[in-house]
């Protein structure tokens, strides 16, 4: 599997434009706020299962638990 970042095209010290009016789905890359953190990640969301998955391998990937508060911008 390619690195997101490669796939996403998103490069360091590109700007971001978040289009707030999209519905998140599957497979889309999103800024979320997890637990009041800012990220940006691949939304992974099938069988129940709610991940945030890194682009940078220097970052981990996000598991969602039932306590954590997720919060998707666009």
């Amino acid at each position: 599997m390619k690195p997101l970042a490669q796939t996403a095209g998103i490069d360091s010290g590109d700007y971001v434009v978040v289009d707030r009016s999209i519905n998140a789905k599957h497979g889309h890359i999103v800024l979320a706020v997890v637990d009041g953190e800012f990220t940006i990640k691949r939304l992974f969301k099938k069988q129940g299962r709610t991940s945030l998955l890194a682009a940078n391998p220097t970052y981990p990937n996000i598991e969602l638990k039932n306590e954590q508060e997720l919060r998707v911008g666009g």
